[in-house]
């Protein structure tokens, strides 16, 4: 990849920040659009390894994958503009609405948010078709992509996505075809010392951080959080609930602000562990506010950071070997199908429940695909005519 600027980078995530509905499989969606699409930052190949290293870790994988695109392209001051860009717009609207803003209501405001979860179908299925061109060319990688499918409607969830990806990879070493060109360099400024560093620190903080949590309420909140955005694999909606459970059972935070928060969050744009800052402002017990949702922000976001960073410089140096491209070119398949997989559920199935969100889906999709609109104007178009549509009672 070649060198950028922070500036760049922070503008490119922060309209990023503002415009990615719909959840981590659709901001991936965006990501690949803008990144691969449009700036070719990196190719297909090496966007979808690093898609299946980040699908592997704990930890929020559209914002991982978001830190490693910011930390290739602009070093570490790139991997703090992409992080700051891609989650500052929901985090700051969700801190705004927990110290007292009043939330929208109303007809206009729901038509509004379900043509938000509508425009994110367009922008997973342009997703899905552009890897699946580059991804799968051949009967096999196509065979792979739909055993992934298989898979997670077998074993849904995050097991399910670890296990299809595994499948793909043994799958593509069994093949054997990765003697060609490993695609665009995945190179980041991070040293084998640096990743172990990385490492210790992790694991570390997951070891200590209970321990010391009787000594203050503030690393009380810190070991919660941290240990939440430790242990959940696939992201988004499945740290739910462990950030009950961290919250809601220890009495900082009563069920009806979690949900309310809950809610809120899939008004907002970016990734969903934003939710994180409406819990630590809410918190019955200080730090809360400002404070609290700073502090609840940076220990859910910090254990998936630490292990990527860990894990890259090794990254690397695997799938420079042949072998390692096999299996990864498997993966890049089974990548693939996880994504058409979500494109159907949660993806279609929690947002068109009629004809009318149908045919809105298929035009946001032709002006993506056929007339190569910007996504922000499709996202912007879609709002703007799901309110349309209620306040016409169509919808």
């Amino acid at each position: 990849m070649e060198r950028g600027g922070v500036g760049e980078v922070f503008l490119a995530f922060l309209k990023l920040g503002f415009s990615s509905f719909g959840g981590p499989i659709a901001h991936l969606g965006y990501f690949r659009e803008e990144f691969v699409a449009r700036r070719r930052w990196l190719d297909d190949a090496a966007y979808a390894d690093l898609v299946a290293l980040c699908q592997f870790l704990p930890g929020p994988a559209s914002s991982q994958v978001g830190f490693a695109l910011g930390l290739m392209r602009a070093g570490w001051g790139g991997a703090l503009a992409a992080f700051i860009g891609f989650t500052a717009p929901s985090a700051l609207i969700l801190l705004t609405l927990a110290l007292g803003a009043s939330a929208l209501e109303g007809p206009f405001a729901a038509g509004a948010l379900n043509g938000l979860k509508i425009v994110a179908v367009a922008i997973v299925a342009q997703a899905v078709l552009g890897m699946a061109k580059s991804l799968c060319p051949d009967r096999e990688r196509a065979a792979l992509a739909v055993l992934a499918v298989a898979i997670l409607a077998a074993l849904p969830g995050a097991a399910g996505m670890v296990a299809a990806i595994l499948a793909g990879g043994l799958a593509g070493l069994a093949l054997g075809r990765g003697a060609g060109d490993a695609g665009g360099p995945l190179a980041a400024p991070v040293s084998r010392g640096a990743g172990l560093a990385a490492l210790c620190l992790f694991a570390a903080l997951l070891l200590l951080a209970p321990l010391l949590a009787g000594v203050s309420q503030a690393l009380a909140m810190f070991d919660g959080f941290y240990r939440a955005g430790a242990l959940v694999f696939g992201g988004g909606h499945v740290v739910l609930p462990l950030l009950e459970a961290e919250t809601v059972a220890t009495g900082w935070v009563s069920r009806e602000d979690f949900l309310a928060g809950y809610g809120a969050a899939q008004a907002v744009p970016g990734p969903l562990f934003t939710f994180a800052a409406w819990l630590g402002a809410v918190s019955g017990s200080a730090p809360n506010g400002a404070a609290g949702a700073a502090l609840a922000l940076f220990a859910l976001f910090l254990p998936g950071f630490l292990l990527l960073v860990g894990v890259l410089p090794f990254w690397e140096r695997l799938r420079a070997r042949a072998s390692a491209r096999s299996a990864m070119q498997g993966a890049n398949a089974a990548v693939v199908g996880v994504l058409g997989a979500a494109l159907y559920d949660p993806v279609f199935t929690g947002s068109v429940g009629s004809m009318t969100d149908f045919a809105l889906a298929l035009l946001c999709l032709v002006l993506l695909v056929a007339w190569r609109v910007s996504p922000l104007a499709v996202v912007a178009l879609a709002a703007a005519a799901g309110a349309g549509l209620a306040g016409a009672g169509l919808s």
